[in-house]
C-alpha cells in the first residue's frame, strides 16, 4: 500500500526515485560515447609510432584532457554499475557497506593512478 503523498513523489521504497543511479549512469554512459571514440582514434593514429611520438601525443594539453576525462568518466560510471549490483544482490548490511567502501576506495584509486599517470606524461615527468 502506497500513501497518496508516495504516490504523488513518486519516489519508491528507496525514497530516490529514478534520480540516484539510474540518470547518473545514463549520463556516464553518453558521455563514454564520444570519450571512447576519441580514445580510439588517438590509439590508432599511434600505430607504428615510436616511444617518443607516443609521449609528445599524449603531451599535448587537448589530448590529455580527453583521455583524464575518459578515465575520470569510465570509473565513475563503474562505481555507479557496481554500486547498484550491490544493493540489487546483497543483504545484509554489514557486508553491503564493506561492498560499498570497497567499491569506492578501487574506483576512486583507479581514477587517481590513471589520471595520475596521465598529468606525468603530459607534463614530461
Amino acid at each position: 500500500m502506497r500513501t497518496m503523498l508516495s504516490q504523488v513523489r513518486g519516489l519508491g521504497s528507496a525514497k530516490e526515485g529514478t534520480e540516484s543511479h539510474l540518470i547518473r549512469q545514463r549520463i556516464t554512459a553518453y558521455a563514454n560515447l564520444p570519450l571512447m571514440i576519441a580514445f580510439i582514434l588517438i590509439v590508432v593514429s599511434l600505430i607504428g609510432a615510436d616511444y617518443d611520438t607516443a609521449r609528445a601525443r599524449i603531451g599535448n594539453p587537448i589530448v590529455a584532457a580527453i583521455m583524464v576525462a575518459l578515465v575520470y568518466n569510465v570509473t565513475t560510471h563503474m562505481r555507479i554499475g557496481m554500486q547498484s549490483v550491490i544493493e540489487d544482490y546483497l543483504q545484509h548490511e554489514g557486508l553491503k557497506a564493506a561492498a560499498w567502501i570497497a567499491n569506492s576506495l578501487y574506483t576512486g584509486g583507479l581514477a587517481v593512478v590513471g589520471i595520475l599517470s596521465i598529468l606525468i606524461i603530459a607534463f614530461g615527468g
